[in-house]
């Protein structure tokens, strides 16, 4: 009897598995399109299917939770986690992505509202032309995400798996997304809208330039300057690293 369980729980296992390769493969290629030639999508396939493995044997479907959202929460962080463990991004790169963020929350400190990208490059001392290059190197050069504003993109669910779980966590969890989203909420309208088509829909940057009727670069610039603002306005949750 013992040995059928096993079978029966391994062979659910592998059922998960096989239906979820695919979005293995949707999350890669949505990573794809802001990474640079030099990353190969078959790496980020590898990393994500060691994140798909980990989530089925960690899954446990009588807490309710569904399990292609778990699943995708450690598919995409095993991948981020294989691409910054070889870090290629310049060092002059992290240095004006600080530099944007600074300057961001000394303007808005400052001013009490948002600030223009005219504002900003007129504070770093820069033309329009040489901030809108430091946001799409920056966008290119690493992945800008949640976890970028100084937290595990874990805090985003309450992992009912795990069991052990501090209480207080879930509390911290709870503060943390509600802050997270009166920020996204009180971003540029055009900024958010970003956010919402790239994270929440999924399109990529050329399929959001084509429903805003701009370029993809420019797209990009908006990403980037929305996550910008967003760690600006963020600091209170971020952690030195």
């Amino acid at each position: 009897m013992a040995k059928a369980s096993a079978y029966n729980v391994q062979t659910d296992k592998m059922a998960l598995l096989e239906k979820h390769t695919v979005l293995v493969k949707r999350i890669a290629y949505h990573l794809m399109a802001r990474l640079p030639a030099s990353v190969l999508v078959d790496d980020l396939i590898q990393s994500g299917m060691i994140g798909l493995f980990e989530a089925a044997n960690n899954f446990d479907h009588s807490k309710g939770a569904s399990f292609e959202t778990f699943a995708g929460i450690r598919i995409r962080g095993a991948m981020l986690d294989e691409i910054r463990r070889g870090d290629w991004t310049p060092r002059s790169v992290h240095k004006n992505s600080r530099m944007v963020s600074d300057a961001i929350k000394s303007l808005e400190a400052e001013l009490g509202r948002d600030v223009t990208d005219i504002e900003v490059a007129e504070k770093l001392d820069i033309s329009l032309n040489e901030y809108h290059h430091i946001l799409n190197e920056v966008s290119s050069g690493k992945i800008i995400g949640i976890a970028d504003l100084g937290v595990n993109e874990d805090v985003l669910i309450v992992d009912e798996s795990r069991g052990g779980e501090n209480p207080y966590q879930h509390i911290e969890k709870d503060f943390f997304k509600k802050a997270l989203t009166q920020c996204i909420t009180s971003l540029p309208e055009r900024e958010s809208l970003v956010l919402s088509l790239y994270y929440d829909e999924e399109l990529n940057l050329r399929e959001i330039g084509q429903v805003l009727d701009v370029s993809e670069s420019r797209v990009s610039q908006i990403h980037s300057q929305a996550m910008h603002r967003l760690k600006a306005r963020m600091q209170a949750w971020q952690v030195d690293v």
